[in-house]
């Protein structure tokens, strides 16, 4: 295994298999705990137009994603692989952020090789019940917007902050509480603990980018939430229905900035 926390990352970010991108993300966060991997930043920092997927996952646009009643076993399997695409998306999302930005406070690869660590929790929870249902990782189409936003934002870390945690990834923090009360009127109680864990530390996660973009912004001298509006309007051009506001706050926004979000 690589000495350098930067080439591991990369290995962890281009590895296709499930199984193998898990266990590298495992021994990546176990050897930084350990202090065996170092920040030299010798290595150039490659685009990566598409991360590690399984071979088999068809990429299609986000309108012809199928949607499906949670009520039988196929919608149940098709809600689990979304979100399980979600996680596997977001587990590249955090070891990106720490290939791609260097010269950082070791705070900032501490901060987000815990969230890769969690994010590869919450995906081996969900492909476990995909499991169970007979289906794998890949068996349905997904999209790719997550991480053309990564590709978007690679040129600059505050811009990077702002709107994948605290845009793409935030929108969890909105849509997973109503998810939650479907599952529960379905007496699906072993989807909701999983959706519940998720929920509280996708709060964490998105805490994580709110800190960091605010760090960003006051090193550079600019005032967040006007620097978050701006971002927003270059960046982005849907809007958020019904914000979790209680979310959103325990997550690093201020009230002005969920104004932004309708």
């Amino acid at each position: 295994m690589t000495k350098n926390l930067f080439d591991a990352a990369y290995q962890c970010i281009i590895a296709t298999d499930p199984t193998e991108k898990l266990e590298l993300t495992q021994s990546t966060v176990k050897a930084w705990q350990l202090g065996q991997l170092n920040l030299n930043s010798n290595s150039s920092i490659k685009t990566i137009l598409m991360p590690g997927l399984p071979k088999k996952l068809v990429l299609v646009a986000p309108t012809k994603v199928p949607r499906r009643k949670f009520s039988t076993i196929e919608g149940q399997a098709a809600l689990l692989h979304a979100i399980s695409h979600i996680e596997f998306n977001a587990i590249n999302l955090a070891w990106d952020a720490v290939y791609r930005f260097r010269d950082l406070p070791r705070q900032f690869y501490d901060d987000w090789i815990k969230v890769a660590y969690e994010e590869a929790y919450h995906f081996s929870l969900l492909n476990e019940q995909l499991e169970k249902l007979e289906y794998s990782y890949g068996h349905f189409a997904a999209h790719n917007g997550l991480w053309e936003m990564a590709v978007k934002t690679e040129h600059d870390v505050l811009v990077r902050m702002a709107l994948v945690p605290r845009v793409l990834e935030a929108r969890g923090l909105d849509a997973t509480p109503p998810i939650i009360a479907k599952l529960k009127s379905q007496s699906l109680s072993h989807l909701v603990k999983i959706l519940e864990i998720i929920l509280r530390d996708e709060i964490g996660h998105v805490a994580i980018g709110s800190y960091w973009f605010k760090y960003f912004c006051e090193q550079r001298s600019l005032e967040s939430e006007t620097t978050f509006k701006k971002l927003m309007s270059e960046y982005f051009t849907g809007s958020v229905k019904m914000p979790n506001v209680e979310a959103r706050l325990a997550a690093g926004f201020s009230e002005a900035e969920i104004e932004l979000m309708n």
